[in-house]
């Protein structure tokens, strides 16, 4: 006890040694604060101003370098909110969120799979005998007679065929087309490539979409975080609403030319119907597309028949565009038929393909929005 007492009285007297050795110490002197820098100044505003627009440019150009990346992660996305409604349906039926998720993307991959191996091979069968019989379908233009004397005053159709001509003999059209051999190596790896990052970040958007806007909502204020999330998921559930809506439509169009390949007698319905319904879900340009193999495989027959499934087509297109398109669109998204074609016109100009699949949904959500937050507000006022 004595010792502890002794220890305790040294620690004390150095403790207070040492607190009067810093009360005499004196702080170093760096100087005086000079004045404070004029912000006012024109070349501090100017400095400032450049380094401001350096940083935009070098941000623009950072941007611009990975669009396509961009542009990747965008398609993922909306696929995944698109997949979304099927995910939570399954789900409902007892199993769990990672589960419905594989089974989406089975089907998903499956269809991939059976889309190649329907569509290519007669695809290309049909296009090799395409180039084989162009020369002879020109010929056949040449019986009609305001055709062959058009032809005979600027010869256009004389070109065509000899450069048809070369072309089969030389072999030498694929390879031309996409720039040489080296050009279609890497046409089809960077096709390769994009597609299956697209189906990566898909699943990962799809297995993670719930928990990612979650995590986006807690940094919404608690005082409105409930009405920011009731509206995030409407925003969700249209977007898969308008994906189920093409899924719709495109089956529609592949019925019909399904059923259009039969009664001309065209080969491989089934295969033509599948591209039909793979460009049937882009907007806009998916039946341009579509009308082109259409009348492509209908010319290998004769040009009579290509001529039939064109004006078809056509005849489709504008039904299914300004009668059933917009009222599938009104009855599911509640967005209006004008709303529809414009929004889907303007995204396309603005973004190309990305902004033809993005436009109408976010037309949706644009509406939803004015709907429950800005025309109450206005009301109120």
């Amino acid at each position: 006890m004595v010792i502890k007492a002794t220890i305790k009285k040294t620690q004390k007297k150095l403790s207070s040694s040492i607190s009067r050795k810093e009360k005499n110490v004196t702080p170093p002197d760096y100087g005086v604060m000079g004045v404070p820098i004029n912000r006012a100044n024109p070349f501090y505003f100017g400095f400032i101003a450049t380094t401001g627009a350096l940083c935009a440019i070098v941000l623009l150009r950072a941007l611009a370098s990975t669009s396509q990346i961009f542009i990747l992660i965008l398609i993922a996305l909306f696929l995944a909110m698109g997949l979304n409604p099927a995910v939570e349906a399954i789900r409902r039926r007892g199993t769990t969120r990672s589960q419905a998720v594989a089974l989406i993307f089975i089907l998903v991959i499956a269809f991939v799979i059976f889309f190649a191996w329907v569509v290519i091979p007669p695809v290309v069968s049909q296009g090799s005998q395409l180039i084989n019989k162009g020369p002879e379908l020109l010929s056949q233009l040449k019986n009609n007679s305001y055709i062959n004397e058009f032809n005979t005053q600027y010869g256009i159709i004389d070109t065509l065929q000899s450069k048809l001509l070369s072309i089969t003999k030389d072999g030498t059209l694929l390879i031309s087309t996409f720039g040489g051999v080296v050009g279609v190596g890497k046409s089809v790896l960077s096709g390769t490539f994009s597609g299956l990052t697209i189906l990566i970040l898909t699943l990962y958007f799809l297995s993670s979409l719930h928990q990612a806007t979650e995590l986006g909502l807690s940094l919404v204020p608690a005082s409105r975080r409930e009405r920011v999330r009731r509206l995030t998921y409407a925003i969700i559930d249209r977007v898969g609403l308008f994906v189920g809506s093409q899924v719709i439509i495109a089956f529609m169009a592949a019925i019909y030319i399904f059923f259009l390949s039969i009664i001309l007698a065209l080969p491989s319905p089934i295969a033509i119907a599948m591209v039909v319904l793979v460009c049937g879900l882009v907007p806009l340009i998916g039946h341009f597309l579509g009308c082109g193999v259409v009348t492509i495989i209908a010319l290998t027959q004769s040009i009579t028949i290509g001529l039939i499934a064109f004006v078809a087509y056509v005849l489709y297109v504008q039904v299914e565009n300004y009668l059933v398109t917009p009222r599938i669109m009104k009855r599911t998204l509640s967005v209006p038929g004008a709303v529809t074609i414009i929004s889907a016109m303007i995204g396309s100009s603005l973004l190309g393909l990305i902004g033809g699949l993005l436009a109408v949904p976010v037309a949706a959500a644009v509406i939803l929005i004015l709907d429950e937050v800005v025309i109450p507000k206005a009301n109120n006022e």
